[in-house]
């Protein structure tokens, strides 16, 4: 099954287990000591309001809807085939199977969410978790020159509106709800290293690049399927493509 998502699949050049298991280790500590103050403050001071024109419910604008392992088992009673193995795979053993740390909603063939129906989500409220936060986060990305900061809202001044007056109770309340996704989206990560570690020692097997790539030319040319081992729970579920 082949699908336009994977035009944007992009080689993962830092594959080294323990060097990325550190990392997220390092990023999870950081959030949690990330001012609760500074937070609710910045959340405050840009006042943002949905205005509900959809976009961030669109392959275009976000690329995917990544899901928590509690958000799985939700979608999965709602629709179990509105899910696929999230992009961007972390990584592949010699044997040309890949790993990756969750699933993501499928889109439509117009690149909209598999759940949006005239511009509303149809599963509202028992929507992913990263939908209810969204448009905010609190983690560190590289901006265009290569610095890397914090951010704290996506797509700024792309979409809804700003400088709306925010009560203090809403404000904690967003920042407190931000925080909790992205420790548990870290936490995620971290059980999805700490397996891939264990599965790779256990049986013998390592990442190699040169067969990540080599496969994934070869998906997108439909010259093979995809062996997928997607994590759920402490373990993994083997997907085809």
């Amino acid at each position: 099954m082949h699908n336009s998502f994977f035009k944007k699949v992009i080689s993962v050049k830092k594959n080294n287990i323990e060097t990325r298991l550190a990392d997220a280790r390092e990023e999870l500590a950081d959030v949690k000591k990330f001012p609760d103050s500074e937070f609710v403050g910045i959340i405050k001071e840009l006042g943002f309001r949905c205005e509900l024109c959809a976009r961030c419910c669109t392959k275009e604008f976000n690329d995917h809807v990544f899901l928590l392992d509690a958000d799985l088992a939700v979608i999965r009673q709602i629709n179990p085939d509105s899910v696929t193995p999230a992009p961007y795979y972390e990584f592949c053993d010699q044997k040309g199977r890949f790993y990756v740390s969750g699933y993501a909603l499928k889109t439509k063939p117009d690149g909209s969410c598999i759940f949006l129906e005239n511009k509303r989500c149809t599963i509202y409220d028992r929507r992913p978790s990263i939908c209810r936060v969204y448009p905010y986060m609190l983690h560190r990305e590289a901006d265009d020159s290569g610095n890397v900061d914090w951010r704290q809202m996506s797509g700024l001044n792309e979409h809804g509106s700003y400088y709306s007056e925010l009560d203090d109770s809403e404000c904690e309340a967003i920042a407190q709800d931000t925080r909790a996704y992205e420790e548990a989206y870290l936490r995620q990560i971290i059980g999805f290293f700490e397996a891939v570690k264990a599965h790779f020692q256990k049986n013998d097997l390592k990442h190699v690049q040169s067969v990540y790539d080599r496969r994934i030319r070869e998906f997108l040319k439909g010259k093979c399927e995809l062996e997928v081992f997607v994590y759920f729970k402490g373990g993994f579920e083997k997907y085809n493509l």
